[in-house]
């Protein structure tokens, strides 16, 4: 039967989901945004068909921006606080690192200094370097102070937070800048004396994750998730609405399919994704893994038609997804590498199968995302009932009785990161999970 395609691809669920998340305005991890963005989710899946729509709370640490300024010669430049960022003023020498690769910040004296380093890498270097190896990178070093500048042009200042799981909070003041902002600093300022000052109130909050099921009640389970929360400065339509729309949309096109489903489908939007995957971690802590057969985690999906599956190494999900695609002739990507940055990352690192799911955006890294531009007008409806009709379709192919993917020793992921160059930045923040 095939009606179900139609159903989706006429189907307004998903799409009136997505308008409602970005116009509840600021989803901060802790903030009454997040927790009614969370609240509409849940009633979503339910009228959706799915049962047990429920929400599960827990504690994190809150933090809400004030004003940030960074002060060079007679010229105040425009700047974001990066969330998390401890508040505080600094005076020191700039010191521009490029693009902040590792040997860059080995080979400068740091010590004393503000740091600034781009969003992004040269095409000719092997991996992405994420936004927190950089910070601590620079803490490492004796920084003062880190400036992250956007690779982006647009005059828009990247966002994105710093802290570990241990000290939720981060050891200097640590701001966005734009391109622009980043490159004038860089030719008028690098060796002078520049303040960078942070205004941030640090407080306790609260978060939540949404779930709900479909399917039998059975032990094992496949996970459908996204992340609901976005940083505070832009709408979140793709980091992450489309994600949680995604999920809304595959929860109504499977509720149709229900009787197909031989394991049961637990659909989750984590809370928290954007200040350390807090949600996705208390939710692994408290999970059954070797009740976990898969994971379809969409964070970063509807950005552009062609879908990219981050497999970690599983063949047999790599071959999954191709299989699928095939059948809707549908173009997709299987990347084997690790991919330790959303919230399939606490389950896959101890050996649970796992997609991280987004798609061919056509820019370098984030795009759009983590900016002010992150906003509904950059995606289109159809890339999301495209996407759902084949997310759909395997997730029902991952959900069959007779498909099973043999799980990974952790010793086996940690050697993947140490081969992939990954694991650097986790000692560095004392978050390697894995026995020396």
């Amino acid at each position: 039967m095939t009606d179900w395609i139609g159903d989706v691809f006429t189907s307004t669920a998903g799409w009136d989901h997505l308008e409602d998340l970005v116009d509840v305005g600021n989803r901060m991890a802790g903030s009454d945004g997040e927790r009614e963005a969370a609240e509409l989710t849940r009633d979503a899946l339910a009228e959706a068909g799915a049962r047990d729509a429920r929400l599960s709370e827990f504690d994190i640490q809150g933090w809400t921006r004030g004003d940030s300024e960074i002060v060079a010669g007679d010229t105040v430049q425009d700047c974001i606080a990066l969330p998390r960022s401890p508040p505080g003023t600094v005076e020191a020498e700039l010191v521009d690192l490029g693009y902040g690769l590792p040997e860059d910040f080995e080979e400068a004296d740091l010590e004393g200094k503000v740091v600034m380093a781009d969003s992004f890498v040269p095409d000719w270097y092997d991996r992405y370097i994420h936004r927190t190896e950089k910070y601590y990178r620079a803490v490492d070093g004796g920084a003062v102070a880190f400036i992250y500048r956007n690779h982006v042009e647009g005059c828009l200042p990247p966002t994105g937070s710093v802290g570990t799981d241990d000290d939720p909070i981060g050891e200097v003041p640590a701001v966005g800048v734009s391109k622009e902002v980043g490159s004038r600093l860089a030719r008028r300022f690098d060796g002078e004396q520049v303040e960078v000052s942070v205004d941030a109130d640090v407080h306790d909050a609260t978060s939540q994750n949404v779930h709900a099921e479909l399917g039998p009640d059975t032990d094992e389970q496949v996970l459908v998730t996204s992340h609901v929360d976005a940083h505070d400065i832009a709408e979140g339509a793709m980091d992450n609405g489309a994600g949680t729309a995604m999920v809304v949309e595959m929860a109504s096109a499977l509720a149709a399919r229900e009787d197909e489903l031989d394991t049961r489908v637990h659909f989750v939007a984590y809370g928290a994704e954007e200040v350390g995957l807090v949600g996705s971690s208390v939710h692994a802590e408290e999970a059954d893994l070797d009740s976990i057969g898969a994971i379809v985690n969409n964070d970063g999906v509807v950005r552009g038609r062609t879908l990219s599956f981050t497999t970690h190494g599983f063949e047999d999900l790599a071959e999954a997804a191709e299989t699928v695609a095939d059948r809707f002739d549908h173009p997709v990507k299987a990347i084997p590498q690790q991919g330790p940055h959303s919230d399939h990352w606490p389950f896959v690192r101890w050996g649970v199968p796992g997609y991280h799911v987004m798609s061919e955006a056509g820019s370098e890294g984030r795009g759009w995302g983590h900016t002010y531009a992150d906003t509904l007008d950059k995606l289109e409806s159809r890339d999301l009932r495209e996407q759902a009709i084949l997310l759909t379709e395997l997730t029902v192919h991952l959900a069959e009785e007779s498909f099973d993917v043999d799980r990974k020793d952790p010793e086996e992921i940690a050697a993947a990161l140490e081969d992939e160059d990954k694991d650097a930045a986790m000692k560095l923040m004392d978050e390697w999970p894995y026995d020396e």
